[in-house]
């Protein structure tokens, strides 16, 4: 097995979680595609589990598996590459990004406990802690200015008014607006405050290569590994890496919920990471070129692409200090409203309308009828999420294609 730390993400994102001395020397990682592994005797069984469950007794560290919805072979091998990208110690992969979120909440929250997160938030999760958990008596509080400490402050008062703050969830940049969250002084705030809440960052617009929320002080990093890891429109997938100790329940509770991630879905997320890199760069050279055609179209009221930030401002701070792109998902606004965005979105040839980003293909999307559609329209509103705004991921064809097609369609509004 390779060493970590000696070398860059985009040869970790080759190498990392897999050795062919495992593997009876074949230079790619094979399928185990089994539900269950044999026992050497009844020690080992017994050994076996006292590990697994108690993290004690000659079989810790050992490659031993028991039942593949505990954990097998290529899930470890996702998981320790994974944690490599991130420079964690550890991470649990789980079947999706959202059974990631739920499992990050259920491990950590109890009724009459707090959660502050930061808004616009992924739609799935606004779900997850405002309409599922108040259910269970968790109360959720949110910010809506990243870069402002008093905003951000004042929400993590009303939280620990409500109850114990067990967790702050922050996005950034924040799904479908790139707002962007200042990650050192969210984990300053949280430095402070007795006990200490963990600081949660999904890093999905993002990703390991382009920014490195752990090396910031972040207790758990979650990643919707659908999206550029997996980068092909073809899976689903969600991992968070952090310190082991954090990171050994989730995967316990993993077991109980049974939201692990299959062999062969764990294969091709395997070969689809050991790309990431090529395709990230290339759907960023092409967001670039995609965003100044838009910032100058005259049927377009504003782009929130992160590489025009103005200098002087305290997000383009936050983006010199923590980001290391600009991405390639952000979002834009027709002139007009739902009727205009609608209009565009029929007339396009080569873009694909549907949810999701980070494939090779360019999807775009319309989020206030269709992610955030159960976000409440006042929530929306305040962030930015209104009927104009459309969400764009660009995908790798060539650049020039694609804005052609956003032309053609623009011109039909």
């Amino acid at each position: 097995m390779i060493d970590d730390e000696a070398y860059r993400p985009e040869t970790l994102a080759v190498r990392a979680g897999y050795d062919p001395a495992t593997g009876a020397k074949a230079a790619k990682p094979p399928i185990y595609m089994t539900s269950t592994f044999a026992y050497a005797s009844a020690q080992q069984a017994k050994d076996i589990h006292e590990a697994y469950f108690e993290g004690t007794g000659p079989e810790v560290g050992s490659a031993a598996h028991i039942y593949s919805r505990l954990g097998h072979p290529n899930l470890d091998m996702v998981e320790q590459r994974l944690a490599a990208l991130d420079g964690a110690e550890a991470a649990a992969v789980f079947n999706s990004g959202m059974a990631t979120h739920s499992a990050i909440a259920l491990a950590h929250v109890r009724p009459g406990d707090s959660v502050v997160h930061s808004r616009p938030i992924y739609g799935g999760t606004d779900g997850l802690y405002n309409n599922l958990l108040p259910e269970f008596g968790v109360h959720s509080f949110s910010f809506t200015d990243g870069c402002d400490e008093a905003n951000i402050r004042a929400a993590v008062v009303a939280a620990q008014a409500a109850g114990p703050l067990k967790l702050i969830v922050i996005e950034s940049p924040a799904n479908p607006t790139a707002a962007l969250v200042d990650i050192a002084l969210v984990v300053r705030i949280a430095a402070v405050i007795a006990p200490r809440p963990l600081v949660v960052i999904d890093n999905t617009l993002l990703g390991p290569l382009m920014q490195r929320p752990i090396a910031m002080g972040v207790d758990l990093c979650m990643t919707s590994l659908t999206k550029y890891c997996g980068g092909h429109s073809d899976l689903l997938a969600g991992g968070v890496s952090g310190r082991l100790e954090l990171i050994q329940p989730l995967r316990l509770l993993r077991t109980t919920l049974g939201s692990h991630l299959d062999p062969y879905t764990c294969w091709l997320m395997l070969r689809s990471m050991e790309t990431v890199h090529l395709r990230t760069e290339r759907a960023m050279d092409n967001a670039r070129a995609v965003a100044e055609f838009l910032v100058a179209h005259p049927k377009v009221a504003s782009v929130t692409y992160l590489g025009f930030l103005a200098p002087g401002t305290p997000q383009r701070a936050v983006y010199d200090r923590q980001c290391r792109a600009a991405g390639s998902t952000f979002s834009f606004r027709v002139k007009g409203g739902e009727a205009e965005a609608f209009r565009f979105l029929d007339r396009l040839r080569l873009l694909r309308f549907a949810v999701s980003l980070g494939g090779s293909e360019t999807l775009i999307t319309h989020p206030a009828t269709t992610t955030h559609y159960a976000v409440p329209k006042r929530q929306r509103d305040v962030v930015g999420i209104d009927d104009a705004t459309l969400r764009l991921s660009v995908g790798i064809e060539h650049v020039d294609d694609l804005i052609a097609d956003l032309k053609q369609a623009l011109d039909a509004v």
